[in-house]
């Protein structure tokens, strides 16, 4: 590990970044870029996009297929230069080409700021509920060991939106040592799902004693309200409806101290297992 990867112990600036990707793939990657240069401005060190963040349409169709990318592609490159200029670490997710000419891989990238790829994550839990289909076009993920990355000092995790209902992601990621995780999300309007969105992002936080930042798309498509929580749940810091960038310090030493209060995953009597 490098001494860019490696970092201050002490902690790491977050920020969530909410925005509104569209079928115009160089303006997302434009804004992409723009918003980690926002974020490092405001001295965040690892910046988090939401799904979707290279191509979105709403509903899916065949557009993503034809705009899906390798993951050498324009996408992860204008990634990969924005990480280097600014020295940031920088997660967004991908519409990522697969085998399969009918079907694309909906992907988490994560960018060193030696422009490394450092971890990926392709989304396993597909949103085939409230009236979405998403595994008609979508390949699920493998359900391979949790891939972490370290970011100064911090070990972070990664999974994506509709994974958030399904509390033995997050807990695979706490067992892998994740003490940051972060959910890239568009996660669809509809009746109470703002109020699921931030539910969930406590949840996972509190269970598992960790932080959780959450990055969505801004309404009328996303629920918007991209946060980034600690380990006892409370929101350090949140965006509402609007596009914009949300910052947050992470430590190690909090999620130490509340796991010394609330021993939870050392008094656990049940572990987690792949069905499949």
């Amino acid at each position: 590990m490098d001494e860019a990867q490696r970092g201050s112990a002490e902690g790491i600036a977050v920020a969530v970044v909410q925005f509104a990707p569209t079928d115009d793939t160089v303006h997302n990657r434009d804004s992409v870029a723009a918003f980690v240069a926002v974020a490092a401005g405001r001295g965040a060190k690892l910046v988090v996009f939401p799904e979707y963040s290279s191509y979105f349409v709403h509903p899916l169709g065949d557009g993503f297929v034809r705009n899906a990318e390798p993951m050498d592609g324009p996408f992860v490159g204008a990634l990969v230069a924005a990480a280097r200029e600014h020295g940031v670490f920088a997660v967004a997710g991908l519409v990522e080409r697969t085998d399969d000419k009918h079907r694309f891989s909906n992907t988490i990238v994560a960018v060193a700021p030696t422009g490394d790829v450092v971890a990926t994550y392709r989304k396993q839990h597909l949103y085939d509920a409230f009236g979405a289909q998403e595994s008609e076009w979508v390949v699920p993920g493998a359900i391979d060991a949790p891939q972490t990355f370290e970011a100064h000092g911090i070990t972070v995790g990664m999974q994506t939106c509709y994974d958030l209902r399904f509390p033995e992601v997050t807990r695979r990621l706490a067992d892998a040592g994740a003490e940051l995780v972060l959910v890239p999300a568009e996660w669809v309007r509809g009746p109470l799902k703002e109020q699921h969105w931030r539910t969930l992002i406590a949840a996972r936080a509190i269970e598992n004693t960790l932080y959780v930042a959450a990055a969505d798309h801004t309404p009328p498509i996303g629920v918007g309200s991209s946060t980034i929580v600690d380990p006892m749940g409370v929101a350090l810091a949140t965006i509402g409806e609007t596009t914009g960038v949300a910052v947050a310090e992470v430590t190690a030493e909090r999620v130490r101290a509340v796991r010394e209060v609330n021993p939870a995953l050392a008094l656990r009597r049940y572990r987690v297992e792949p069905i499949d």
